[in-house]
């Protein structure tokens, strides 16, 4: 650890903590409109807890060397968001909303993983300053803080990139401008106006002011909280509620670079991008499908397991909701509109092939992510003609450019990695109590950062009868999912504590 910057790490956890303590405070109006003044004592506290230790580490460590490694990098985007899971659970536990420590960390990395799973039973019966915080870990987490800081290093004479390449979803970091702190303010400045639009239309379609923004912060960031028991299936009855947060959960699916370059009117580049239509119609297609199915087989489950009739007609509810499920699912978001295990087997089986999609790279999605898949397929297919022409120099080709080879290795390096986890990580689970099935689900989803899943923890159940073991296994798998595995797993490895 000698060659580790370790002043200029505790400094930046630092501004890390005070920002979040900062952002608790916000909660504080919600409490007060709600007359919840005790809640209002907690929130304060958690937050004045959370800015001291954060300004101790920042003033008591000032680093003679300002420049930021990899290692360092990896350091304070690990430790970063282990600092943002025992701050952020101190509104849970001094409100007394949440007293055990287990169930808050559970609770607390599930939102800032932008996973949604939750160990609340009746979310409705929650102040309302803690349900406003609960999704406010949602929306600091979905484009991640460190982002947000990497903004506002020049101030303190730190340069950003390593943190960035750290941070950023997907295989590679793409930018939109040539310095990375523009990049940094460009995809918050759409991040919040997203979420600003979105909160206009909801409260317009009928939303209640509050339900809005806490389902806002949810879907830009793909997070899933929402602010009542039964998920966004209480405004069955509000079909437009729902397609807008279907809008904005492609959306916030898609890669920010993208979705820039649709603001500045350059739709080209948006239509040209190979991981947009695959992103595109392969949700179209699987949507298709499993309405169809639904329809075809007049499955009666869709009726009963949203206790709403259908009343707009039944292939309208039916795409409707088949549409919202697979959304949901594949830029794990998390929201639910009705219980896909009912419909059939079959439909199940597709939904749990689907936790292994992921939204596109750049995105606020968790998974292995659109862009990964395409080229894994890429480069199968290339194997057979190079069986053939076994001479025959043929690269990936994405987007029309050759893919350099190191890329190629570090993707497939990436998905048997994952799959070697998710498997490892179903046994442990199923160690610590879980059926067969069960274990599948929630090891996918907390890795995935998905959300609802299969057997105990479907969409209509959650993770409240876990055992703790269990949570804080969950709440790692979240972790390093949240962080793509590479950033959490190489501080594992013994080459990265050797002097270079």
């Amino acid at each position: 650890m000698d060659n580790l910057n370790l002043k200029l790490i505790f400094r930046f956890l630092g501004i890390t903590a005070v920002l979040n303590g900062f952002f608790m405070w916000v909660a504080i109006p919600f409490s007060l409109y709600f007359n919840e003044h005790a809640v209002v004592r907690g929130i304060l506290g958690a937050g004045i807890i959370t800015i001291s230790l954060g300004l101790i580490l920042y003033f008591f460590n000032k680093p003679e060397n300002k420049n930021l490694q990899k290692k360092e990098g990896y350091l304070i985007v690990t430790l970063g968001w282990i600092t943002l899971t025992l701050t952020g659970m101190l509104p849970y536990v001094m409100t007394g909303s949440i007293p055990s420590i287990t169930n808050a960390i559970f609770e607390t990395i599930s939102g800032y993983s932008t996973t949604g799973s939750s160990i609340l039973t009746d979310i409705e019966s929650m102040p309302k300053g803690i349900l406003f915080w609960r999704s406010a870990t949602h929306w600091i987490g979905g484009m991640g803080i460190i982002v947000l800081t990497i903004a506002i290093l020049p101030l303190l004479g730190i340069g950003g990139m390593q943190l960035f390449m750290a941070e950023a979803p997907g295989p590679s970091a793409d930018k939109l401008h040539p310095r990375i702190t523009d990049t940094a303010k460009r995809l918050w400045l759409i991040y919040v106006s997203l979420t600003v639009v979105q909160f206009l239309l909801l409260k317009l379609a009928g939303m209640t002011w509050y339900d809005a923004i806490n389902h806002a912060m949810a879907t830009v960031s793909t997070g899933g909280f929402s602010t009542k028991n039964a998920s966004v299936a209480y405004w069955n009855g509000m079909p437009l509620v729902q397609y807008i947060i279907i809008v904005f959960m492609f959306i916030a699916g898609t890669n920010f670079v993208l979705t820039y370059f649709a603001l500045k009117g350059k739709i080209r580049k948006v239509i040209k991008s190979e991981e947009f239509r695959y992103y595109f119609y392969g949700i179209i297609a699987i949507t298709s499908l499993i309405s169809l199915m639904i329809i075809f087989f007049k499955d009666p489950s869709l009726k009963t397991s949203i206790n709403h009739p259908m009343v707009l007609g039944e292939y309208e509810y039916a795409i409707r909701h088949a549409l919202f499920s697979v959304i949901s699912v594949v830029t794990t978001t998390g929201f639910v509109t009705a219980d896909f295990t009912m419909w059939s087997y079959f439909i199940t089986a597709i939904f749990f092939a689907l936790f292994f999609v992921g939204g596109s790279a750049g995105s606020t999605s968790g998974g292995v992510k659109v862009v990964r898949h395409i080229v894994m397929l890429k480069n199968s297919f290339l194997e057979f003609k190079k069986s053939l022409h076994p001479n025959a120099i043929i690269p990936v080709r994405y987007d029309g450019k050759a893919v350099n080879q190191s890329i190629v290795f570090n993707i497939l390096s990436f998905f048997i990695l994952y799959m070697l986890i998710f498997i490892i990580g179903s046994v442990v689970l199923a160690l610590l109590g879980l059926d067969l099935q069960s274990a599948f689900g929630a090891c996918a989803s907390s890795l995935g950062n998905i959300g609802p899943a299969i057997g105990s923890v479907s969409p209509v159940d959650n993770f409240a009868h876990l055992s703790s073991g269990a949570k804080l296994f969950c709440s790692f798998l979240m972790l390093i999912g949240r962080l793509e595995l590479f950033t959490v797993l190489i501080l594992l490895t013994p080459f990265f504590w050797r002097k270079n």
